[in-house]
């Protein structure tokens, strides 16, 4: 027990064990950095437990270790088994093991380091690039059936280049080829692919560009995996087509082009047809369409021969005749009609003028009468009306003369 002094000295604050324990255990899970981490070691010693595996992971240069579990679902999703000897790159996070106030790596993932390194490093590039969209479907651009101006990114003196330009010209003479230099291989190459893109781009004329390289080994080849080189491609405004003459691995500058092949042959007999494969189908189109001619005009001569045998079973011939015949024997009827009726009218016509004649103010004049008019124009029909001293007017048939009344005689 302790004595009275000895509590005295015992601070207020201290924890116990547990306490102290759930403390550091929160200070590790915790930690941003530490949920998710990166280590790199030799595996110095593995233990196979129905639970999982158990190893240690140290430094080869120290003697620094660290205690490390991947749990039995986790262990087939491993891209390397952890065995004693081996250097590894771990994925995990860091876990305290209260029980015995020990932290530990769980492990989600193991790669092999040196080469796995670079794989890690590309898958996270590519990961990248991929979330970004630079590899959608959607971005990529058709190539043009017939291109008049292409250009070529590759190195000046690359077989390559050789072997795309007798391609080219065998397969499409009189296409223009603009060459666009660059170094494919190097620490410089990434900015001088880049700068070589560019260059077609602004120029303007070309409808395709031929990214090539003539093959080589996976380190070579690197420049293709570099991001400057991808979003070059990727924010290119033609089409590229990548034939870098790899087929095992596929590189991230082929994942941005619009169309990849394996070798730079490939690219050069893609990108643009051949004149003896044009005229082959041009052969074959014009075939095509003389039998689809000669279909077309044997069913119209079929249908013209049936309308014929149609129209000779109705006899419209005679159909046609009998209303000629009727139609002339109308037309007689309407023209006797018409005269009969023209006579009648010219008739009466001649009884209304006669009529008329008779009616005629004047024809009674020339007959010897005459029309007496009074001073206010009225013509005189009584001589009771007339007053003795009044002057009258007689029209006679020829002239006119003006008379007083010296006497009226009445009847």
């Amino acid at each position: 027990m302790y004595s009275e002094q000895q509590k005295s000295l015992i601070p207020d604050s201290a924890l116990s064990v547990t306490g102290l324990t759930d403390y550091i255990q929160s200070l590790l899970e915790e930690d941003s950095v530490l949920r998710q981490v990166w280590v790199t070691g030799e595996v110095s010693s593995a233990n196979n437990h129905r639970a999982g595996l158990f190893f240690t992971l140290k430094d080869t240069d120290t003697t620094a270790s660290i205690k490390c579990v991947t749990w039995r679902s986790v262990i087939p999703k491993l891209a390397q088994m952890p065995a004693v000897g081996e250097q590894l790159i771990l994925l995990g996070s860091i876990r305290l093991y209260p029980a015995r106030g020990e932290y530990q790596l769980t492990v989600w993932q193991a790669i092999p380091a040196g080469v796995g390194l670079q794989a890690l490093r590309f898958q996270q590039l590519k990961n990248r690039l991929t979330a970004e969209g630079l590899f959608d479907e959607e971005r990529k651009q058709q190539l043009p059936s017939h291109p008049q101006t292409i250009a070529v990114v590759t190195s000046p003196t690359a077989a390559a280049w050789g072997d795309i330009r007798k391609t080219l010209k065998s397969r499409y003479p009189g296409l223009q080829v603009l060459f666009s230099p660059a170094t494919v291989q190097g620490e410089q190459a990434p900015a001088s692919i880049v700068k070589a893109i560019q260059r077609v781009d602004n120029d303007g004329r070309a409808e395709v560009l031929i990214l090539g390289r003539g093959g080589g080994a996976v380190e070579e080849l690197a420049c293709f995996n570099d991001e400057r080189v991808v979003r070059a491609i990727a924010d290119c405004s033609i089409p590229i087509i990548t034939g870098i003459g790899h087929q095992r691995d596929e590189s991230l500058a082929d994942l941005a082009a619009d169309v990849r092949v394996h070798t730079p042959t490939a690219a050069a007999e893609i990108v643009v047809p051949s004149l003896d494969d044009l005229y082959y189908q041009h052969q074959a189109r014009i075939a095509a369409l003389s039998e689809v001619v000669n279909y077309s005009v044997e069913a119209a001569q079929n249908k013209l021969q049936t309308l014929r045998n149609r129209l000779g079973r109705y006899q419209l011939d005679k159909q046609v005749q009998r209303e000629i015949q009727d139609l002339a024997w109308k037309r007689e009827k309407l023209v006797q009609a018409m005269s009969s009726k023209s006579q009648r009218a010219k008739q009466k016509l001649e009884l209304l003028r006669e009529k008329l004649i008779t009616l005629n103010p004047r024809a009674v004049l020339q007959r010897g009468y005459a029309v007496v008019r009074q001073e206010n124009g009225k013509i005189a029909r009584d001589a009771a009306d007339l007053e003795v001293g009044e002057e009258l007017l007689i029209q006679l048939s020829q002239g006119a003369a003006k008379v007083k009344v010296v006497e009226k005689k009445e009847q």
